[in-house]
């Protein structure tokens, strides 16, 4: 990369990455809005509504706590590694032991730096999804590791290809990623799909990542890779609160797999972090302990009137979706009159002033894509599904 004016060169380990697509055009987006334009966004999914009253309530009181400001065990606090060993118990069904078997994280994408640090030296290779989420492949770049894609299509249900994964050459991969119920396209979890995971898995050598914080999103099926026997053993999944908890900004996750994993794992992460205040990991440990109600209105409810509303955009824009979905958000395929995605998006974000995602961002299997963000009112989204279909 080039040098700047003092002659100061960034490592080379930036030219291997661009900044993230959603910082990079929020920029385009917010300097729309400032010369009047008032762009609706349904692009990112970051929840809107607030975490459960109990939730807020615990945070405040323990603030107030004169003793409760110091640094934390980056292991995390006992109650809060308890509540999450009892949330997989109870939706999952999965038996934890809070004190080996659990890695809170400070949010998912901490928990793929991590993971990556402690399984895969640079320049050996890790499986990442076409489409999937673009933090995969910009931290496995970040931290010289070599990408090996692999296929999602709509013909297969956005499952893997497993005929395709035993025909690659795996020498050298040490993780695969995967995602379900699966962002971007709204593929909802299959456990016939974790059981060959765990034995492609097993047979291979390869850690499989289970990335799962969509479980709780206009779904009742709550599925875990860990419910497969034996996948302990090879698998790592992790949880987040940012979506099944209206928590994004608290940045509070979760690993859970097997003991030895964890303490590689926390060999890295002890020695970036100092953990979490201890307040909001006591808010969290509540927030886990949100009743059946809460999740129906909070993750079902609200989310069901929405994805109406995104149905009625999709269609004004004559584009193609499955039903099925799962999530928050709604995947759906463009017309073939357009040349690209671009085109259509950038058509819709200039002329009605409605910010999409293009699928592209996902892969080269998201080219055709685009995606609408549930994380909005329902009111903006029933004004953006007018702006739409006054210049559609």
């Amino acid at each position: 990369m080039k040098a700047n004016e003092s002659g100061i060169r960034p490592a080379e380990r930036l030219s291997s990455v661009q900044e993230y697509y959603f910082s990079r055009k929020g920029k385009e987006v917010a300097r729309l809005n400032a010369e009047g334009y008032d762009i609706i966004s349904l692009a990112i999914g970051s929840p809107d509504m607030p975490p459960s009253p109990q939730t807020i309530k615990t945070l405040c009181e323990e603030a107030q706590r004169p003793d409760a400001h110091g640094y934390q065990p980056t292991v995390g606090i006992p109650q809060l590694r308890e509540a999450m060993a009892g949330f997989y118990s109870r939706w999952f069904g999965v038996e934890l032991d809070p004190k080996t078997e659990i890695q809170p994280l400070i949010g998912s994408k901490e928990g793929i730096l991590h993971v990556t640090l402690a399984f895969v030296n640079p320049g050996e290779k890790v499986l990442v999804p076409n489409p999937g989420y673009p933090t995969y492949t910009s931290l496995s770049k970040l931290l010289g590791c070599e990408i090996v894609n692999y296929n999602l299509r709509p013909e297969n249900d956005w499952q893997p290809d497993f005929e395709e994964l035993e025909q690659m050459d795996l020498t050298d991969v040490k993780l695969l990623w995967t995602n379900y119920p699966n962002m971007p396209t709204g593929a909802r979890a299959q456990r016939a799909t974790y059981e060959k995971l765990v034995d492609f898995a097993r047979r291979h050598n390869i850690v499989v990542v289970n990335d799962n914080p969509y479980s709780f999103i206009l779904g009742r099926e709550h599925l875990s890779i860990l419910q497969i026997p034996g996948a302990k053993d090879v698998c790592i999944e992790f949880n987040s609160m940012s979506k099944s908890h209206n928590m994004p900004g608290w940045r509070v996750g979760l690993l859970a797999t097997n003991a030895e994993f964890v303490r590689w794992i926390l060999k890295v992460k002890s020695n970036i972090d100092s953990g979490t205040f201890r307040p909001m990991q006591l808010a969290a440990a509540e927030a886990y302990r949100n009743d059946d109600a809460w999740h129906e209105e909070a993750n079902i409810n609200i989310y069901s009137r929405r994805r109406k509303l995104a149905g009625e955009i999709m269609n004004a824009l004559g584009c193609v979706y499955d039903e099925n979905q799962v999530g928050m958000f709604l995947w759906g395929r463009i017309p073939d009159s357009y040349a690209d995605v671009e085109q259509l998006t950038e058509k819709v974000l200039h002329e009605a002033r409605v910010f999409l995602t293009p699928g592209f961002i996902f892969g080269s299997n998201g080219s055709r894509y685009i995606r609408i963000s549930l994380c909005a009112k329902e009111d903006k989204l029933a004004e953006a599904l007018q702006r739409i279909k006054a210049v559609f």
